[in-house]
């Protein structure tokens, strides 16, 4: 392992943030810490992970697109950041590429993705 390498591992160990397998077409829910004046709660942001970006490193980042009151909303949150409370899984979509950015232009059924029944993850 090089020097690089051992020092993003360090920190992500450091970090102590278990993020789930996820990639392009799962539906995700993602808590995010909000802060409103003094205070400061999770809100979910719960969509469609349209694409992932350097990997699994300390780098790493996803864009989670929903559709709220009939408009399209992208979202790009880094995947260790402090901002985070959790990421959660919803449903495994079934895509062949690992950006979905044509789904910028659908709407409706032909924004669909199909739904994995019988997933396996990368620990077993």
């Amino acid at each position: 392992m090089d020097l690089i390498a051992q020092l993003e591992a360090e920190q992500i160990e450091a970090l102590g943030k278990t993020i789930p397998d996820f990639k392009a077409g799962d539906t995700i829910r993602v808590g995010y810490k909000v802060t409103e004046g003094s205070r400061t709660r999770v809100q979910n942001y719960e969509g469609v992970c349209i694409s992932r970006k350097n990997g699994k490193g300390i780098a790493g980042s996803f864009t989670v697109r929903k559709i709220s009151f009939g408009e399209g909303v992208e979202r790009v949150f880094p995947l260790y950041s402090t901002n985070i409370e959790y990421i959660e899984v919803v449903r495994r979509g079934r895509v062949r590429r690992s950006k979905l950015y044509y789904l910028r232009s659908r709407r409706g059924k032909s924004a669909r993705i199909a739904e994995v029944t019988n997933y396996k993850s990368l620990e077993a």
